[in-house]
């Protein structure tokens, strides 16, 4: 696998099961690739089919492939954030084909399909320039 930047857009979810039960939650999701970690903007009361259209950036730098890991929460103020559910993308065919176009990802608590997350991937390769002395 080479070296580069990868490229998560999140952009949306529907069918969530609602984790507050007297309003619509407030959804936000975790992205995990290796040891990084970045977290969208909470969707306010966006209940079960928030839109976030936000991207995130993760520095590739290991031989070995690892899959994308999204966890969608439910912040509540004032107690812990419920987990919504959870999904994981395996990157393989990205790093092979650079691009994957927006598409959906089953959203997964228990065991039991719970919803689905929309997600495009990108993956840009860092080019490595290598010089050659000539000599005459």
């Amino acid at each position: 696998m080479p070296e580069g930047t990868l490229e998560v857009l999140v952009v949306s979810a529907k069918g969530l099961e609602n984790a507050d039960v007297l309003c619509n939650m407030d959804p936000y999701v975790i992205i995990t690739y290796r040891s990084q970690e970045k977290k969208s903007n909470v969707a306010s009361g966006k209940g079960s089919n928030p839109e976030w259209n936000e991207t995130f950036l993760f520095d590739v730098s290991s031989k070995e492939t690892a899959d994308l890991k999204i966890k969608i929460m439910d912040s509540d103020t004032g107690n812990a954030d419920d987990l919504v559910g959870h999904a994981s993308i395996s990157l393989d065919a990205l790093f092979h084909d650079g691009d994957i176009p927006a598409k959906s990802y089953n959203v997964m608590k228990d065991d039991a399909y719970c919803g689905e997350i929309r997600v495009g991937l990108n993956f840009t390769a860092q080019v490595h320039v290598v010089h050659y002395l000539q000599i005459l």
